[in-house]
């Protein structure tokens, strides 16, 4: 079993929520994040005057799923998640030792 954390532009959560259902994704967890890479923020103009923006909005993901299914799921959120511009985003990708759902107690993949 493997957890995949996607980090994407706030703009493309609901393409890239689309193609994973189509899929077969069942559930995931979003949540709004701040963060910055190489591009280390940039620079906006507000009422005549210029500030520094240090942390980007982004969207992360977060997708349990079986570790037969990793590489299907990292293609449709690379295709899907890129604009081919700076900014995009990572994918990370984690071993999970064990899942219990707390409902009904099912551990590993009936839980997912």
């Amino acid at each position: 079993m493997k957890m995949i954390s996607a980090i994407i532009k706030p703009f493309k959560l609901d393409d890239v929520r689309e193609a994973l259902s189509d899929l077969g994704v069942e559930g995931m967890t979003v949540v709004d994040v701040k963060g910055f890479g190489r591009q280390r923020g940039h620079t906006e103009l507000y009422r005549g005057a210029e500030y520094q923006v240090d942390f980007i909005p982004k969207i992360k993901l977060e997708i349990a799923t079986k570790t037969e299914n990793v590489d299907r799921l990292i293609e449709v959120i690379t295709s899907v998640g890129s604009t081919g511009k700076i900014g995009d985003g990572k994918i990370f990708v984690y071993d999970l030792e064990q899942i219990v759902r707390i409902r009904t107690g099912e551990l590993d993949d009936e839980a997912i």
